[in-house]
């Protein structure tokens, strides 16, 4: 007889079934530590799908209380510790039910399910997880980001276009924009959740089965919104993964970039700020050296993220319908060093010390304020943007040649400037032309929606942190809404014991 004892039973891939020999050294499935949550993924379909096959008396329901109870008795041992040490991977809840109950019983858990349908419910599973948690830390960094905004709607900096000074701006002003990338990806996540979080239970390998399965009853007890409706799609449409892990190596560009600025506010040339010890590595040769050791591992993170990314999309390149993609951990690994960087990102802001005069000072130093010695020309004596541009640049040369800080240059230079582009002085007011100089005035001065006047910021503080609250209050609801499916499913497998006993 070729079957097995049934407490011998090693998964449908025995000798002399359909292979005659023993499946070769090192492509067994063994899982560890890290793949606990892969593990749980299966875990929590087997008891979905039991529950369903017994309402819907596809299996006899004693058949399936016997093997929920069964599983409660795998949850108290530890699911990863039994299942490995079982074996079958995703089918190792089988074989251990058919080892434990028989085939009679045990051999009834796969009606109508395949490993198609079991990889993609698991796939599904982890990436509404890693979205959650995507979530969760950009709420806690924008929280940070917003917070140390709000104390600095007036420390007055330059803002740089090209690695050059460009134009005064705030520091609340560049941590605003920080926010508005924070909430787009929030956004990002919120919608890949929604398509993720659909349910590919009962498609098996491509079309279904036979088998009158509830597809819908699955999909609610394992928190799924709803069910992707065509078969085919719910197996071979890898998109997911794609639109997943695009979020995570977005996330982790903008993470990279903002480090990039605050490493090079770091430095001695700009001392913006000073990172706190408790964030920088040192030297063992060089005593000074205090490198903020945080920094280039976000920006490498970015770098292997979009390998990461690479990995996935090329894995996903076959026909249709041949096995691969997944993209290994690369997902995974993405994710990972989003939220860590988030959540470093999260601790180092609100420990940053800012130098606000020396801010202030840069701002003033390197001709970051010419834009406003052209509006002068133009606002005061009603010259054309071109004319009062070019006269500035000339000062701006003129002063950069004889060593004059901007701060010290006088309407006899502009007017120096003026007979050197058009042949006759511009007669620009001395107050007028101060005030074009002042940094902090450039910065007043532009209320317009989105500018970084501080009143105008304090405006767009407040619009941020509302929709902070409601990325919050989503967050909330999705966990809870999972919460809730976890209790919905326990209560049916309680029901479907209860129902058996008595």
């Amino acid at each position: 007889m070729l079957q097995a004892p049934h407490t011998e039973y090693a998964g449908p891939r025995a000798p002399g079934i359909r292979m005659n020999d023993g499946l070769m050294p090192g492509l067994t499935t063994q899982y560890g530590p890290a793949e606990d949550a892969l593990l749980e993924a299966y875990h929590l379909f087997d008891k979905a799908h039991l529950v369903m096959l017994g309402e819907e008396q596809l299996i006899p329901r004693e058949d399936a209380a016997a093997m929920l109870t069964a599983l409660r008795e795998m949850e108290a041992e530890g699911v990863s510790i039994v299942r490995n040490q079982v074996g079958g991977g995703m089918h190792s809840a089988e074989q251990y039910l058919i080892r434990r109950l028989g085939y009679n019983v045990g051999g009834r858990i796969h009606l109508g399910r395949s490993t198609g349908d079991f990889g993609a419910v698991a796939r599904h599973l982890r990436e509404r997880t890693r979205l959650l948690e995507l979530i969760e830390g950009i709420v806690a960094l924008r929280t940070a980001v917003l917070d140390l905004a709000d104390q600095h709607l007036e420390t007055v900096m330059p803002g740089q276009t090209g690695s050059q000074p460009a134009q005064p701006v705030t520091l609340a002003h560049q941590l605003l924009h920080w926010s508005a990338t924070l909430d787009r990806h929030a956004q990002r996540a919120a919608q890949a959740y929604a398509r993720v979080n659909q349910s590919p239970a009962g498609a098996a390998i491509l079309t279904g089965s036979s088998f009158a399965m509830n597809r819908h009853r699955t999909a609610e007890l394992m928190g799924f919104d709803g069910v992707i409706t065509n078969t085919f799609d719910a197996i071979q449409g890898h998109d997911d993964e794609l639109d997943t892990i695009e979020l995570g190596v977005s996330l982790n560009i903008s993470l990279a970039r903002w480090s990039n600025d605050l490493n090079f506010w770091s430095t001695a040339e700009a001392g913006y700020v000073r990172i706190p010890d408790a964030f920088c590595g040192s030297s063992s040769i060089m005593a000074q050296k205090r490198n903020p050791a945080i920094l280039p591992a976000i920006r490498n993170a970015a770098s292997e993220a979009l390998g990461a990314y690479a990995t996935t999309a090329a894995s996903l390149i076959t026909t249709t319908g041949e096995f691969g993609g997944d993209g290994g951990d690369g997902l995974h690994r993405t994710f990972d060093s989003a939220v860590r960087g988030m959540n470093w990102l999260a601790l180092l802001l609100p420990a940053l010390e800012v130098n606000t005069e020396r801010m202030l000072e840069a701002a003033g130093s390197h001709w970051a304020q010419a834009t406003d010695v052209a509006a002068a020309l133009v606002t005061e004596l009603g010259l054309p943007w071109r004319v009062g541009h070019q006269v500035a640049a000339v000062t701006v040369r003129l002063a950069e040649e004889r060593a004059i800080h901007p701060l010290d240059v006088t309407t006899e230079l502009l007017d120096e400037a003026a007979v050197l582009y058009m042949d006759r002085p511009v007669g620009l007011a001395p107050a007028a032309l101060a005030s074009a100089l002042d940094p902090a005035h450039f910065v007043a001065a532009r209320t317009l929606l989105g500018g970084p006047a501080p009143s105008e910021a304090a405006r767009q503080l407040t619009e941020h942190r509302t929709s902070l609250a409601d990325t919050a209050r989503d967050l909330e609801q999705r966990s809870a809404a999972l919460d809730a499916a976890a209790a919905t499913l326990e209560a049916a497998i309680d029901a479907r014991i209860e129902s058996s006993e008595g």
